[in-house]
């Protein structure tokens, strides 16, 4: 019996020991090259984070139609240059942090201005320069809402911050879905599936409340009222919160600088097609690629790539890139993106539109609006430039200043006159800037074949700089972990406390 045992164990070892080379076997070669659809800021830190985790012999290429910095973005007025695209950052927000730190970049704060909210007819609510004023005029007319809305977003911010700690701790998800209910569990992942008017009616909240204060945040932020999910509305209030930022010279020099530290190739194309081809190696095996079909203004051109990162949005709207042959099919998400229209304005703001009669100075200087049919714009809000100028740097005539309109249509020529007094500078800029968000909210997936991803498909959850950073890391550690058969690293449950015991 005893010598059965040690031959069955001899033999156990012997077949261990041969799975374990033929899994050595089994381990890819690391990835020739790999492509990144889209020069943004998700595009940039993705070429980023892919350069972290798989070393310096990997050939990058971001392909890029337009500018660096997608979204990002700034204008030109009266020799100074001002926000176009994405304008703020939360003080939580920790990848744009450590980019700006890494990068040596500058932080810049931000203005506090005075908001009012305007209801068409009036002002429904008024910020004071006295905190007690504020705090009084917030208990008479909401209660404790503001209060509650502030421990409310605190808590969604707490469960937030998990992802960072994953992070750097390698786990990496296979879907939204997936990293959303990491993060939060059933809380975030109902979010997505409730209009954030019904989870805050939900959670007791005023429907005063809703209706001026959070609308107000919303059409600011995403241009869409409280129909938008319920996940996506908690990122928008997190944007009201103090200690907002930006990045001195603009914040798409974030993505320059990543570009650079990422030591990426960038290729001036548009993407038009994607196919999957197989190719005999030296060896006499073969390996499957991807053909990546671009224009450029040479003509024509195709490269061969391991790794495809989409890091634009696969919209009818913004482009039309073919997925050749794939089966199942790569669908293409038809579904529409939020125009918003950005109106730069240097002029003198007209008081008696709203309802203060001359002479008179508006005692706000940002203007949200509520949800009435009848107004034709969504905010107004001054803005200072992207660097620090002097005083000889500024408008001769100190009431000219340079503002910012957010509207869902171009402004007529008798809107901006309705609007302003007088003004000499109009920039305008449109932006298909989101997603139009809805409830139930569908996400697309992450993995849209063996080694292509869409690193957009977090902003069916939420847009912003940092949301894209956040998919940016994950797809370097999906793309990572299933290259090389790390499964143990991807879709990981009950991560809370599995991290606190390793810790």
């Amino acid at each position: 019996m005893q010598r059965a045992a040690a031959v069955t164990l001899v033999l156990t070892s012997v077949l261990l020991c041969s799975l374990r080379a033929a899994a050595l076997q089994d381990l890819r070669h690391p990835p020739n090259r790999i492509a990144v659809v889209g020069a943004g800021i998700g595009g940039t830190s993705a070429a980023y984070f892919l350069r972290q985790k798989f070393g310096k012999h990997v050939q990058i290429d971001i392909f890029e139609k337009g500018e660096v910095g997608g979204r990002l973005s700034t204008v030109e007025i009266e020799g100074n240059q001002y926000e176009a695209g994405g304008s703020v950052i939360h003080p939580l927000n920790l990848h744009m942090k450590t980019f700006v730190k890494d990068l040596g970049l500058n932080p810049l704060s931000l203005n506090d201005n005075l908001v009012g909210i305007y209801n068409g007819d009036e002002f429904v609510f008024q910020e004071s320069e006295w905190f007690l004023i504020n705090v009084i005029k917030m208990l008479w007319h909401y209660g404790l809402n503001f209060l509650r809305m502030h421990m409310w977003v605190e808590d969604i911010l707490d469960k937030f911050m998990r992802i960072y700690r994953y992070q750097t701790f390698d786990y990496s998800f296979s879907s939204t879905g997936s990293l959303l209910h990491a993060m939060g569990g059933n809380d975030f992942t109902t979010k997505i599936n409730v209009t954030i008017d019904e989870a805050m009616q939900t959670a007791g909240f005023s429907e005063r409340f809703i209706n001026d204060i959070v609308v107000a945040a919303m059409r600011v932020n995403y241009g869409q009222g409280v129909k938008v999910n319920g996940f996506v509305g908690a990122v928008s209030l997190a944007g009201t919160s103090s200690g907002l930022w930006a990045v001195e010279g603009g914040n798409k020099a974030v993505c320059s600088g990543l570009l650079y530290a990422s030591k990426a190739q960038m290729i001036s194309g548009t993407v038009t097609s994607v196919q999957e081809k197989v190719r005999p190696t030296k060896s006499g095996e073969t390996v499957r690629l991807y053909e990546i079909n671009y224009e450029t203004d040479k003509g024509p051109a195709l490269d061969m790539y391991d790794i495809v990162i989409f890091a634009t949005p696969l919209s009818r709207e913004t482009g039309n890139v073919k997925f050749i042959g794939f089966d199942p099919p790569i669908n293409t998400y038809t579904r529409p993106y939020y125009q918003m229209v950005a109106t730069f304005v240097h002029g003198r703001l007209n008081p008696s539109f709203f309802g203060c009669p001359k002479p008179c100075q508006l005692s706000v200087s940002e203007i949200l609006t509520t949800d009435e049919p009848k107004l034709f714009f969504h905010s107004i809000g001054p803005l200072s430039p992207v660097k620090p100028v002097t005083e000889s740097g500024t408008s001769k005539a100190s009431d000219m200043r340079v503002w910012k309109v957010f509207s869902p249509e171009p402004l007529k020529d008798e809107e901006l006159r309705l609007l302003f007094e007088s003004y000499d500078t109009v920039v305008v800029k449109k932006w298909l800037a989101y997603p139009i968000y809805v409830t139930p909210e569908k996400l697309p997936p992450i993995i849209l074949h063996r080694a292509i991803y869409y690193l957009n498909s977090i902003e069916w959850a939420a847009s912003a700089m940092e949301m894209s950073a956040i998919s940016a890391k994950n797809i370097a550690l999906l793309s990572y972990h299933r290259w090389f058969g790390k499964d143990g690293q991807i879709d990981q449950e009950d991560l809370v406390e599995r991290l606190k015991s390793e810790l």
